[in-house]
């Protein structure tokens, strides 16, 4: 019988792995690095694996876990297969952590399968808690802003999930600066206050400097960033050539065309860097996210075990210099991802 199906039993000093940061002005505390499901958790890999990169993130102190209503493949798998390892795994546990969901993307054909309509958000909520198996979220997001939708009935949606106790708190992802702060005045007319903003943030897409960190400052907000690995561009993954296996490989977001002499150069300066530290690049970009104390948390994903626990080194450094930041600051190219 292999490890990942024996009972499972938290370490009992997994707390004294990661460091907490208050997220925004709320009483609630992120871990630094927190476990995203977006593209390893779906039916296209051994259910094994994901339980084995779950118990291990928890064991290392890793108290949030964030799903969508559209992880797999296929749209939905992530949660049910989560929702399946939490039952045999972590039900002892489910106050020792934080899980979100969001809602917004494309979940199904037709008129009330995406976007920010207060019947797809609380029809996705619903949704997302039965194939989780849980009572609620910790946090419920819309995934991404809706133009045709009054931002006011998106956040009374968010607000009436908190209400009813489906969600503990509201979140929202992909909002500009504008938009972030007409979402937070309308949660504050429901009496909800807006706990989270999950933004794209990396060393190659710098959008988040344009105006979103002071609009976090301004509404109070705390912020988890995805992608900060930028799907491995940021990592040593692509230095020497195209990994069998990888996503560029497999064509999957990304194609050989992302992987241009400029961003080659870029990627190698960076590694340079990381060296220097005695980091590896991914443990760097993951310390330049957080430089920012806006920033609570940085999202990664995990393939493997082995890749979990590389990022989580990341807290054993110290944080950027000021000579760090400026040397980096030459090869963190915003648009290098894009080819």
């Amino acid at each position: 019988m292999s490890a990942t199906t024996q009972p499972y039993s938290a370490t009992p000093d997994r707390y004294e792995h990661m460091t907490y940061a208050r997220c925004g002005t709320s009483g609630l505390k992120l871990p630094e690095i927190s476990l995203g499901l977006w593209n390893n958790f779906g039916d296209d890999k051994p259910l094994a694996t994901q339980r084995a990169i779950l118990r291990r993130a928890f064991d290392l102190g890793v108290t949030h876990f964030d799903i969508a209503n559209n992880y797999g493949p296929p749209a939905g798998s992530a949660e049910t297969n989560f929702g399946r390892i939490f039952a045999e795994d972590f039900g002892p546990h489910r106050d020792e952590l934080l899980i979100s969901s969001k809602a917004g993307y494309h979940q199904f054909d037709g008129p009330y399968g995406e976007w920010g309509s207060r019947k797809y958000l609380l029809g996705s909520l619903d949704a997302s808690l039965k194939r989780t198996g849980l009572d609620y979220f910790d946090i419920f997001y819309s995934h991404r802003p809706d133009p045709d939708t009054p931002v006011e009935e998106t956040m009374g949606a968010l607000a009436h999930a908190v209400r009813s106790g489906k969600a503990l708190y509201a979140g929202i992802s992909n909002y500009s600066p504008e938009q972030t702060r007409a979402a937070a005045a309308a949660l504050t007319a429901e009496g909800v206050p807006l706990l989270i903003h999950q933004p794209r943030y990396n060393m190659f897409d710098r959008r988040m400097e344009n105006g979103l960190l002071a609009a976090l400052d301004e509404v109070q907000a705390g912020s988890i960033v995805f992608s900060p690995l930028a799907q491995g561009m940021l990592t040593d993954r692509y230095l020497n050539g195209i990994p069998q296996g990888s996503r560029v490989a497999e064509g999957r977001w990304m194609t050989e065309k992302n992987i241009t002499e400029d961003y080659l150069e870029r990627a190698r300066g960076l590694n340079e860097i990381a060296k220097g530290r005695g980091q590896t690049l991914a443990q760097l970009a993951l310390t330049w996210v957080l430089r920012h104390p806006q920033v609570t948390s940085a999202l990664i994903g995990a393939s493997s075990v082995a890749q979990l626990e590389d990022s989580l080194k990341t807290l054993e450094f110290p944080d950027l210099t000021a000579d760090d930041v400026a040397a980096i600051e030459p090869f963190a190219v915003h648009g290098t991802e894009n080819g």
